[in-house]
């Protein structure tokens, strides 16, 4: 075997040349690149800055401008004026009340009850029926007390003759006094106990002891009852007591024969008049009230025992009292506010209305307007509605209508 000693040669970029006998013929040699001088590289560097600073200023110019444009659009393009409802604060004579939580009570009402025990013979009502005072409503069974008053009815019979035959005897001196005495003791006697059977024969005829309502009977006829045993409720609703209490910082303001009103859930929309009766010297020491009772007069039937009472004491009215209307008010944790509308210039020179919120210290309200007290000034327009939309220096327009305004009638199921 004969081993090629020759030497290979190399290109300058260190690849073997070609062999002698190839067809491809060697790559001619490149250039040398230049080095890059400091110079070039800071002139570099600075138009790079001077790029990017056109492109900052470009976008700053572009926002400032995009700005400027909102800003114009929003002050050329005004809102127009919201539509509210207004209404004037008046100065008015309040009348005002103490309000507390009563209770109504009927002035005459009691459970029907024996006073003795026995069975039910006869039961002459009906439930829920009107009875007059006097009448029956229970009868017990009293056969055995009937027959002793009949066999104690003869005895005094015969008590009075024997009585009469020894004061006779005793006038013409044939007997001794002591045996008038006797025997008049003995009819004393037995006219004591047809008393008491008479009494124990009434107990077992229960009667109404007053005029008033029956409420539901609890017995049937055949049931032994006891005594204290409940046969019937019987209520007198022709006057009826309101209990209420007030705190003792109105006790100075109470007066026997005051005014009350009232009304009740069941009748909305209506007061009843009833005046103070009862004034409880004592002051709760827990409570720190005072215990009130009034009386009404409830011949139309129309109000019951237990019901639910919102109670209004009368007091003498407060003139000169500046109020609006209840809804003008915005009450916040903040504090309680209106709106008030008033007459400006526009910047066009021409008048409008604008409203400003002012605080305002609220007193007591009724009949839909509340009392201020402090924060606006009489014939001031406030804003009844629309106030969710406002804020200060608002432009509005008064609304043909308040929305809030109840109807005159309300729609029927």
């Amino acid at each position: 075997m004969t081993l090629d000693h020759s030497p290979k040669t190399e290109t300058s970029f260190g690849h073997p040349a070609s062999e002698p006998g190839h067809g491809t013929p060697p790559s001619p040699p490149r250039p040398p690149r230049k080095p890059v001088t400091r110079g070039r590289l800071t002139v570099r560097i600075i138009i790079m800055l001077v790029v990017l600073g056109l492109l900052g200023a470009a976008l700053y110019g572009f926002n400032t401008f995009r700005a400027k444009a909102i800003a114009d659009f929003f002050a050329n393009n005004k809102p127009p004026p919201t539509p509210v409802a207004l209404a004037e604060a008046t100065v008015q004579t309040v009348p005002k009340y103490l309000s507390a939580i009563g209770t109504l009570q009927a002035a005459r009402q009691v459970t029907v009850a024996p006073e003795v025990a026995g069975r039910v013979e006869r039961i002459p009502f009906e439930s829920g029926a009107r009875v007059k005072a006097g009448d029956p409503l229970v009868q017990l069974n009293d056969a055995t007390e009937q027959a002793d008053l009949l066999a104690q009815r003869a005895q005094a019979r015969l008590a009075e003759l024997n009585l009469e035959r020894y004061r006779d005897l005793r006038r013409s001196q044939a007997t001794p006094q002591s045996n008038v005495d006797q025997y008049q003791a003995q009819l004393d006697e037995i006219n004591a106990n047809m008393k008491r059977t008479s009494a124990l024969i009434g107990q077992k005829l229960i009667k109404a002891p007053f005029d008033g309502d029956l409420g539901i009977r609890q017995v049937n006829v055949g049931d032994y009852v006891n005594p204290g045993a409940t046969i019937v409720t019987l209520t007198d609703l022709s006057q009826l007591y309101i209990n209420f209490t007030l705190p003792e910082q109105a006790f100075p303001r109470l007066s026997v024969g005051q005014d009350v009103l009232i009304n009740v859930d069941a009748l909305p929309g209506r007061d009843f008049g009833a005046k103070i009766t009862t004034i409880e010297p004592q002051v709760s020491a827990d409570t720190r009230a005072v215990k009130v009772q009034a009386t009404m007069d409830n011949r139309e039937r129309l109000l019951r025992p237990g019901m639910f009472a919102n109670v209004r004491v009368v007091l003498p009215p407060q003139p000169n009292t500046l109020t609006v209307p209840e809804t003008a008010v915005d009450y916040t944790v903040y504090g309680d506010s209106v709106f008030v509308a008033t007459q400006q210039k526009g910047e066009d020179g021409k008048e409008q209305l604008v409203v400003e919120r002012k605080a305002v210290k609220t007193g007591d309200r009724l009949a839909n307007r509340v009392e201020i007290r402090s924060g606006i000034n009489p014939g001031d327009r406030v804003v009844v509605s629309g106030q969710l939309k406002l804020a200060n220096g608002a432009a509005v327009v008064p609304a043909e209508n308040n929305p809030l305004t109840p109807p005159q009638s309300l729609p029927q199921n």
